[in-house]
């Protein structure tokens, strides 16, 4: 399930500068990806009380059921706007999965594996990282784009009945379900989702372009506090600061990261085929830092994976917008944007770790559901913002360089929670 995530997300990010340009969608071009995480958040949030209360077999069958629906929509898509509710349905999906993946690692292994189990899903990015951009650039030049979204359709069906059948009579129930009233926090998500849509298509509203960007900023900040752990927004030491760092690096990394391809294929003339490799060093890179992060992260500490990984982030951000900026060559993006994939690698697990350190069987839902909300939300704000930079100075040449600032600016905002996050030590005896 997971190798099947990483390559359709890799695969999506690389050939959607050609699906802009078949369906004339330059516009919606940064609503394709921020919409999907908008309402990737509705479904972490159902699908989180519906893990907590019944176990996460179920609600992952719901949300691959999903998932694939909105890809079959995608690849069918005979416009842009169809292409974009298709994203939105996927995105439902999306969320919900990310959820219940992360509640049956928590009820199947025990606390201290859980650095390896999710040192192992990013590993499962390593053959995607390898041959999922190339081989989608592949496909989108020989055959057709859609193929991108109908190849990766059927394939998901056939893992996850494997997945299925793997889980199918193993118990991994609550002992004590949680009974939490969930009709708020649903609403609440739908809340954040509009708020985030409304966001990404400020653009279109002309001379109230910056007072819809305001207002829907202020509607997510307060919609999404009742769905994150309490002092979430002001960096609280422990649970809330890790969730307000997973939002912050999410942002960076995730806003950026899709205009690498766009980059190379619009300023140096690549193909699809080649652009990917802008993504493919990041995600090898991400890889094998996790990897390093899941053998010797405990003795490292928290404090000094956070901080390492967010000078990695930082660095990568500020080579790209200097490279964009002075049209320096190509392998300068290609390599720098691999820092990037390399300080995540470090990041994102132990932040994931800690997540579930900090969690009860009872609120393992609510947390992991709370973690991936984080990570939706951040990422789809911060799209949508670069977006809206990066279409206002199209005509300047300031673009590229602008969205890569935003970046390394979200980068350095990060380093404040990253100093609250706590102990590896305390966190594993609190699980």
């Amino acid at each position: 399930m997971i190798f099947l995530a990483a390559m359709q997300a890799l695969a999506v990010t690389t050939v959607m500068p050609l699906v802009s340009a078949d369906l004339d969608g330059d516009a919606l071009y940064a609503v394709a990806f921020a919409g999907t995480l908008a309402t990737s958040v509705i479904g972490m949030v159902a699908v989180g009380a519906w893990c907590d209360r019944a176990g996460p077999v179920l609600p992952l069958a719901t949300s691959v059921a999903l998932f694939v629906a909105g890809l079959l929509i995608a690849g069918f898509a005979p416009t842009m706007p169809v292409l974009v509710l298709g994203r939105l349905l996927q995105g439902l999906g999306t969320g919900g999965q990310t959820v219940a993946l992360y509640v049956v690692v928590a009820r199947v292994y025990p606390a201290a594996l859980h650095g390896r189990v999710f040192a192992a899903f990013s590993a499962a990015w390593v053959v995607p990282s390898l041959v999922g951009p190339l081989l989608a650039g592949f496909v989108a030049e020989h055959l057709h784009w859609r193929w991108v979204f109908l190849g990766v359709a059927l394939l998901t069906i056939v893992a996850f009945t494997v997945v299925y059948l793997r889980l199918h009579g193993i118990p991994l129930e609550a002992a004590d379900p949680s009974r939490e009233p969930v009709a708020r926090r649903l609403a609440l998500s739908v809340v954040v989702a509009a708020g985030a849509l409304t966001l990404s298509l400020a653009g279109e509203a002309g001379p109230w372009t910056v007072p819809l960007v305001a207002v829907s900023l202020l509607v997510i900040a307060a919609a999404i506090r009742p769905l994150l752990p309490r002092g979430t927004l002001l960096a609280r030491r422990g649970l809330p600061s890790v969730v307000l760092m997973r939002a912050l690096i999410a942002g960076a990394l995730f806003g950026a990261e899709i205009y690498v391809p766009y980059l190379l294929i619009d300023d140096y003339g690549y193909s699809a085929t080649a652009a990917g490799l802008g993504l493919t060093t990041a995600a090898l890179a991400w890889a094998a830092c996790a990897d390093i992060q899941g053998r010797i992260g405990d003795r490292l500490g928290n404090r000094r994976i956070t901080l390492t990984g967010t000078a990695l982030l930082l660095a990568a951000t500020i080579i790209v917008a200097v490279a964009a900026a002075r049209h320096l060559p190509a392998w300068t993006i290609i390599a720098g944007w691999s820092l990037a994939g390399g300080g995540m690698g470090l990041m994102y697990p132990r932040l994931t770790v800690l997540t579930l350190a900090y969690s009860t069987p009872g609120d393992q839902g609510f947390n992991s559901a709370a973690l991936s909300i984080s990570d939706a939300v951040g990422s789809a704000a911060s799209i949508a913002v670069m977006g809206l930079m990066f279409i206002a100075l199209s005509a300047t040449g300031a673009s590229f360089p602008a969205v890569f600032a935003v970046a390394a600016a979200l980068a350095v905002v990060a380093v404040a929670p990253g100093l609250r996050l706590g102990h590896a030590a305390e966190n594993l005896a609190r699980a």
